[in-house]
């Protein structure tokens, strides 16, 4: 398992972009595994210290990028990775 470095936003880059950045490293490191649920968006606003627009901006674009699935009234969840293609 690879170790994620801290989040640490860059100045040429969206806070948001960089949160769904970071998470999304945590999923390919594995910190976060397929079928996971992700903490809830005030808990996850807390934890990078962050607005709760930009977390849930963050999470939208998470579910864009296929990483992630929201399902109303559960919560969101680390999507399962796609099947590999057959040749």
């Amino acid at each position: 398992m690879t170790a994620v470095p801290p989040f640490e936003p860059g100045p040429a880059q969206y806070v948001y972009a960089a949160l769904a950045d970071h998470i999304a490293r945590r999923i390919e490191a594995g910190d976060l595994n397929p079928g996971a649920r992700l903490p809830g968006e005030r808990d996850l606003a807390e934890e990078y210290g962050v607005a709760l627009g930009t977390v849930r901006r963050a999470v939208e674009e998470l579910r864009e990028r296929g990483l992630v699935v929201t399902l109303p009234a559960k919560g969101t969840y680390v999507a399962q990775p796609a099947p590999a293609a057959e040749e």
